[in-house]
């Protein structure tokens, strides 16, 4: 919840409105000139710790916010609007950043125009009536969403180019950015809620993502802790007055604790481009005799020299798919303590 400063009811959860008097600022709509110099300075002024939650202080322009107007958006548009983010190293302070459950979903771009694309620049084939009323002329950045530990089925869902309409019933479209929008963070939602989320029941398939202040460590782990006792995958901590940056930035840090497990090295797969000439992957089996492939997180040594066969190795990984296998897994370290008379 967002409370304007008339109302200091102290809950930092918000989606940009005050739900403690009903206030509105005025809409986007009404603000859709270029913006003029003072405009850029007063959004240039925005600063990571600013505490007007809801303040919108540059117009927008439709030039901006519509940047594909006069020409039809391609696929190969996305990489310069998907902003990426980087691991939080448990040592920057959190508190002012805004916080978020991080969504086990897939990343999926609302280009203005009539279709969503995903984050390699392919067409997501989502019902007609699944977009019909997301905001034209506004570019949307956000994760198709399923519920939690539903990956696999959302990709099942998104990824047919005839769509189940029935399937897409259960599907949202979560709204955590609108990258053309001026300004930092805070505006760009403050738009988006203004252009197409005042209404809760005109997109009843879409919805913008609640972000919470960060008060400090404590807080973050505290919900760190209960999302993922609920099955969730983690956090997302986002600077609050950042102008939007796409690729790997630190503006946007994703906070996650992983397992580990230990694997059989059963054989090696090549590497390409920058790792030819040295292992690309190991080829492993875990204790139930599942099968995967480790493509990460291996220093250029060991890449050179890896693991030999017979040996058992330490990983990290996220989570387990429902078929047992070990989901986004990156190297640790060799066991020689651990014998492969343990595995299959």
């Amino acid at each position: 919840m967002l409370n304007c400063d008339a109302c200091t009811l102290g809950n930092d959860t918000f989606v940009i409105a005050c739900d403690g008097c009903g206030s509105k600022r005025p809409t986007i709509a009404n603000n859709v000139n270029t913006p003029t110099r003072a405009d850029k300075r007063k959004a240039d002024q925005m600063s990571d710790d600013s505490t007007e939650l809801g303040s919108s202080d540059c117009k927008t322009s439709k030039k901006r916010v519509a940047a594909t107007k006069e020409e039809t958006f391609k696929g190969s548009m996305v990489p310069a609007l998907i902003a990426l983010a980087q691991s939080w190293d448990g040592k920057l302070d959190p508190t002012g950043l805004l916080m978020s459950e991080k969504l086990d979903g897939m990343r999926a771009l609302w280009d203005g125009q009539g279709d969503l694309w995903s984050r390699a620049g392919h067409k997501v084939m989502a019902p007609e009536w699944f977009k019909k009323d997301l905001p034209q002329g506004m570019v949307l950045d956000g994760e198709l969403f399923l519920g939690r530990g539903q990956f696999q089925d959302l990709m099942s869902i998104c990824r047919t180019h005839v769509p189940d309409h029935d399937a897409w019933k259960r599907v949202r479209f979560v709204v955590f950015d609108a990258p053309l929008v001026p300004g930092g963070l805070k505006s760009r939602l403050q738009a988006a809620r203004e252009t197409a989320f005042n209404n809760s029941d005109s997109l009843p398939f879409a919805k913008l993502h609640p972000q919470t202040v960060c008060r400090g460590h404590e807080q973050l782990q505290k919900m760190l802790g209960e999302v993922q006792a609920e099955g969730g995958e983690g956090l997302m901590l986002r600077k609050a007055g950042a102008h939007h940056r796409a690729g790997r930035t630190s503006d946007l840090l994703k906070v996650k604790t992983q397992a580990e497990d230990e694997a059989l090295v059963k054989g090696y797969q090549p590497g390409k481009g920058k790792h030819a000439g040295r292992m690309g992957a190991l080829q492993v089996i875990n204790r139930k005799g599942k099968a995967f492939k480790i493509g990460t997180g291996f220093t250029d040594a060991v890449r050179a020299r890896p693991p030999p066969k017979g040996s058992v190795v330490t990983f990290k990984y996220m989570e387990l798919t429902k078929d047992g296998i070990p989901r986004h897994p990156a190297f640790f370290r060799i066991r020689p303590d651990v014998h492969r008379d343990e595995f299959p």
